[in-house]
């Protein structure tokens, strides 16, 4: 079965596509607006998430995978009083842990963070993270 791909909409004719609506949704969920996303990262987040789940992500998978992601760009303060300690605590156990699985699928979003430079340099200097 081919893959559904995932589609930003185009000049308000064309809806987006229900993954991109469902992470969008899942960032807000995080207190971080999605227009502050570009558009090539969420598509590579989404992206990702097909690749890690053989079918279409489940619709848990999105709150997930913002909250990794809102952690990596607010930072840990700005995250928690957004989102509560647990969910900070979280955060961090999943960085820590990707770091040191190397090739995870959370090591995915944070290297993506890092390259799209959307990164806290709070979370850049606390991993020693670096784009080599």
């Amino acid at each position: 079965m081919a893959r559904r791909r995932s589609s930003p909409g185009f000049l308000g004719m064309f809806g987006r596509s229900s993954d991109l609506r469902q992470l969008d949704a899942a960032l807000r969920g995080v207190d971080l607006h999605p227009a502050l996303v570009p558009e090539g990262v969420k598509l590579t987040i989404v992206n990702l998430m097909k690749d890690q789940w053989s079918d279409e992500p489940p619709p848990q998978a999105y709150p997930s995978v913002a909250r990794l992601f809102g952690y990596c760009i607010a930072g840990p303060e700005a995250f928690e009083r957004s989102n509560g300690r647990e969910n900070m605590l979280d955060a961090e156990r999943r960085i820590e842990a990707a770091l040191e699985a190397g090739d995870s699928f959370d090591a995915q979003i944070v290297l993506m963070t890092l390259h799209a430079k959307l990164i806290s340099a709070e979370v850049v200097e606390r991993y020693g993270l670096s784009a080599d």
